[in-house]
């Protein structure tokens, strides 16, 4: 089967079966989702250094090619909070052309992680880092908006998470009391309309009624918070197509971003997908999900957008009510494209300290705080895994938070890897040999000069030179060495040269190498890369009853004078 015809979007497979039942459903889900994406897209525009033009485009553009491209039935694509901290740093280093070049060369990776059928990698990054980052990231969103929370007057919020802090409390005396009622009324909504009524979604509710309120207290003459229209000026209009300037040195100096958004838009887009197969019963296919998610964030910065990934909340929404096919998606990009041109004036009046409301709560449902102290309960080694990715997250950038939190994760695993990997000696100078396979059976007598030695876990970089420390730490000198290999599933290039130049050591000093129980993987290795031609066919054996018979072999033509009744 070709890749052309194994990457096809999940809308066209829906198609075939497609049913106006199917049609109703999706169209009430599409419309309440494109409500609830309503504020979301807004505020996270805003958080990122954009206006929240920029982030319904983002949901509009970049939900439609999710839903219409991608793997999954019911993912929501669009703008998330897990890329604020990122595309805000990119902005303030890079500018918006920065931005726009980071994603697009980030969508090409996704594109080419889809064609090579690598989305399964998502597996490979361990619990710790996705929590540790997660958690950094809510942490940091939090912090990004208390100015807008408290109403503090700041000409010019740093960057860097204890700047931000530094200017706060600098300016912490020009705090407005209306500001601080707005955000802690839109919280209180927030959480309190679920349980009232699960169906309407509370950020929403939380910015009609405070819109309304702030609208009504101008009119009024009374002091309103700061709104979306002090700081913003909002287009209700179609996107112009913007081409960036793309140049050589910002292509390189970007790199790094581009994989960073690339990473975390994959393991966002595809955990989604995963939670979303657990509630509906499907399966998404992950490499199309993932070539889907790489075409929205090529297309989206030609029209100004902001990075794109599945989003988790949105996406359960959709599910929740009623959606089932990638169409309700589709919808949902709809609805935002009216109220984009018909009511995009309105947005003006919202307070911006409710929108820092609705990302303080879009915080706290991110960072998993249970996940992460549950993590504490576990081993001290995801404990430095985590707490090392939490905070390069939160004090310095993603970029180096992931890099350095899969990179220690690594080290740790092969540490762990290299305490269970063990090389002994099981018999010397002749004394009998225990079989550890069947303990209830004889010993194996050896006569003296045959050494038994046993690797047991892999033979990499980890475990190799330890296993020839033991060989060399030996005081006396055999005449033939047995090393069984049965436990052995892999061998690397490091294992490799070892045991070449072991072989070539024992060549040179008269004694003989055989190897026992040596796995097919493992011996295919030894077949490419010469060692048993090396050290002989005769001498690699499948069992060690064999070895034995071949050591015993040995030693007799060997040494006929010093071993004339081995047996």
């Amino acid at each position: 089967m070709s890749i052309k015809d194994r990457l096809v979007p999940q809308f066209f497979k829906e198609m075939r079966k497609y049913s106006r039942k199917d049609f109703v459903n999706d169209l009430t889900a599409g419309v309440i989702v494109g409500v609830v994406a309503l504020p979301l897209a807004i505020a996270f525009g805003i958080a990122s250094g954009v206006s929240p033009t920029e982030g319904l485009i983002t949901a509009i553009i970049g939900g439609f090619l999710v839903s219409f491209l991608g793997g999954s039935k019911v993912q929501i694509g669009g703008p998330t909070g897990a890329f604020i901290v990122i595309v805000y740093g990119i902005i303030q280093q890079h500018g918006i052309d920065g931005l726009a070049i980071a994603t697009i060369m980030a969508g090409i990776i996704l594109i080419l992680l889809g064609v090579m059928r690598l989305g399964s990698i998502i597996r490979f990054v361990p619990y710790p880092v996705i929590v540790g980052f997660t958690a950094g990231i809510a942490v940091t969103i939090f912090s990004t908006q208390v100015a807008d929370f408290l109403g503090l007057q700041i000409e010019e919020l740093p960057g860097d998470f204890i700047g931000k802090w530094q200017a706060y409390f600098a300016h912490m005396g020009t705090f407005s009391l209306t500001a601080i009622l707005f955000g802690l009324i839109s919280i209180l909504i927030i959480t309190l309309t679920p349980k009232i009524h699960k169906s309407i979604p509370g950020s929403l509710l939380a910015l009609i009624v405070l819109t309304l309120a702030s609208y009504f207290m101008s009119q009024m003459g009374y002091a309103r918070p700061a709104n979306i229209g002090d700081a913003f000026t909002f287009e209700s209009a179609l996107p112009d197509f913007r081409l960036p300037d793309i140049t050589w040195a910002k292509v390189q100096a970007l790199v790094p971003s581009a994989i960073t958004i690339a990473m975390l838009g994959a393991i966002e887009s595809l955990l989604s997908a995963s939670v979303a197969d657990g509630v509906i019963g499907s399966k998404h296919d992950s490499n199309t999900e993932l070539v889907g998610q790489g075409v929205a964030n090529i297309v989206v910065p030609f029209f100004g957008g902001i990075p794109v990934t599945g989003a988790i909340a949105r996406t359960m929404a959709n599910i929740n009510t009623g959606g089932r096919t990638p169409v309700g998606g589709i919808v949902h990009t709809g609805v935002l494209l009216l109220i984009l041109l018909f009511l995009g004036s309105l947005t003006a009046h919202i307070p911006l300290a409710v929108l820092a409301g609705v990302l303080i709560v879009v915080a706290y449902n991110m960072s998993g705080w249970r996940s992460f102290v549950a993590i504490f309960r576990g081993p001290k080694e995801d404990i430095w895994v985590l707490m090392v990715t939490f905070l390069l997250t939160v004090l310095l950038d993603l970029t180096v938070a992931i890099t350095a939190g899969l990179l220690l994760a690594m080290l740790l695993m092969l540490r762990r890897l290299t305490l269970c990997s063990q090389v002994c000696l099981l018999n010397a100078n002749g004394s009998d040999f225990v079989n550890p396979d069947a303990p209830e059976e004889a010993p194996i007598h050896l006569p003296k000069g045959i050494d038994v030695y046993e690797i047991g876990g892999p033979l990499f970089f980890g475990i190799a030179s330890h296993f020839e420390e033991v060989i060399r730490s030996i005081e006396h000198n055999p005449r033939c060495r047995i090393i069984r290999m049965r436990r052995v599933p892999f061998i690397d290039g490091t294992g490799i040269q070892n045991l070449q130049t072991l072989i070539a050591l024992h060549k040179k000093q008269k004694i003989q190498i055989v190897l026992s129980g040596v796995q097919p993987d493992v011996r295919r290795e030894l077949e490419k890369t010469g060692i048993v031609e090396l050290l002989g066919e005769e001498n690699i054996t499948s069992h060690i009853t064999e070895a034995r018979a071949r050591a015993i072999a040995f030693v007799r033509e060997q040494y006929p004078n010093e071993y004339p009744t081995a047996s």
